[in-house]
């Protein structure tokens, strides 16, 4: 069961061209291209007449024909031509269509009633479109859970092991961390005054010496997450709440269900230093992508070993509070959405985590 009524990444801006692409976003099959003046057309991935896929279809202009039998759609889904032409197009075999959003180089797609469609409840991913941040990224499928990867984004103490070359360092296992519920967002907030920053970090700044470090992450639901993450130089006045005196990230990550099992996972980080430099960001991304293909990897083993423990549950420490309470959101915004519960509360912060996930 997936959270409806709700904006979903569906594809990276330069993926979808003119021809069609098909994508599986919590469990609907859809195709996606671009139209002639390069806005998208997102429809429902299946022929109505014997449901081959729409994907394997012929673009004819900005319409869409079966290559089965040679119905023709138009980019709204409705039918312009029957398999024998001469008969009437048959309007009530006409194709689902997607309200779809191109923003912050990601392109949406609403899951759910297309009569409640709100552009505005797109999330706000401002840094990717900001004029003083760059930004880049890409894109790994991952066999598992989607909540799973929420855990993990939402508990960096993991960077310690996980990520002991590049981002991790042993001082995460000891600041203190702070969850923070409001509406319907959560936040895990971490300050690290005076440390030794990470290769990464160092390398960033172009200098030694200890750092004030932070870390805020930030659920979105249904499945984004922003990580606030940079070093500044001690001393510079840098907090966790005014921190643009050194070099400063967001970890951008949006989280597609695909099926129960199987995620699309969109990555990428905004930045506000070395903006201009396209050889570090290539760099960078490149290096990212190493970082968070050892998530994948963790990421997939664990989904393997759930799969093979089914007397076992997850257990929930103090670190994993952001990931239980973005859970627990979740789960009760989809039993609202069934009329089995009432909203979430305006706002809730905890330092605990239940026992079980």
């Amino acid at each position: 069961m997936f959270l409806q009524d709700r904006w979903y990444v569906a594809a990276w801006d330069h993926e979808v061209d003119r021809q069609p692409m098909a994508r599986t976003i919590c469990g609907e099959p859809v195709v996606m291209y671009r139209k002639f003046d390069r806005s998208i057309a997102a429809l429902h991935d299946a022929c109505p007449h014997r449901m081959l896929p729409l994907s394997m279809g012929l673009k004819e202009g900005d319409n869409l024909r079966c290559r089965y039998h040679g119905m023709l759609f138009d980019p709204d889904g409705a039918v312009l031509e029957m398999p024998i032409k001469s008969e009437r197009p048959n309007q009530a075999l006409c194709v689902r269509r997607y309200p779809v959003v191109e923003r912050h180089r990601l392109i949406w797609v609403w899951i759910g009633d297309p009569a409640r469609a709100d552009e505005s409840l797109v999330p706000d991913f401002w840094p990717c479109s900001h004029p003083d941040w760059t930004f880049d990224g890409g894109y790994y499928p991952i066999a598992c859970d989607y909540r799973l990867v929420i855990d993990n984004l939402m508990d960096l103490t993991h960077e310690t092991y996980t990520h002991q070359g590049s981002i991790g360092q042993p001082e995460l296992m000891e600041a203190a961390i702070e969850t923070e519920v409001r509406g319907e967002e959560v936040f895990v907030t971490r300050w690290m005054p005076g440390v030794h920053a990470p290769p990464f970090w160092r390398d960033a700044l172009k200098q030694d010496g200890p750092v004030d470090r932070w870390q805020i992450c930030r659920f979105i639901a249904p499945s984004s997450i922003l990580i606030d993450v940079g070093v500044a130089p001690v001393g510079a006045g840098a907090t966790i709440a005014d921190h643009d005196q050194g070099v400063r990230g967001m970890v951008i990550d949006a989280l597609t269900p695909e099926s129960e099992t199987t995620t699309h996972y969109f990555w990428g980080m905004a930045r506000n230093f070395d903006i201009r430099d396209q050889g570090f960001t290539e760099r960078f991304k490149a290096q990212q992508g190493r970082v968070f293909a050892e998530d994948v990897e963790v990421l997939e083993a664990q989904q393997r070993s759930i799969e093979r423990n089914p007397g076992m549950k997850l257990r929930g420490f103090s670190i994993d509070a952001g990931g239980v309470r973005s859970r627990q959101m979740l789960a009760r915004l989809i039993r609202a959405q069934q009329g089995e519960a009432q909203p979430l509360p305006p706002s809730l912060s905890t330092t605990q985590s239940p026992a079980h996930v």
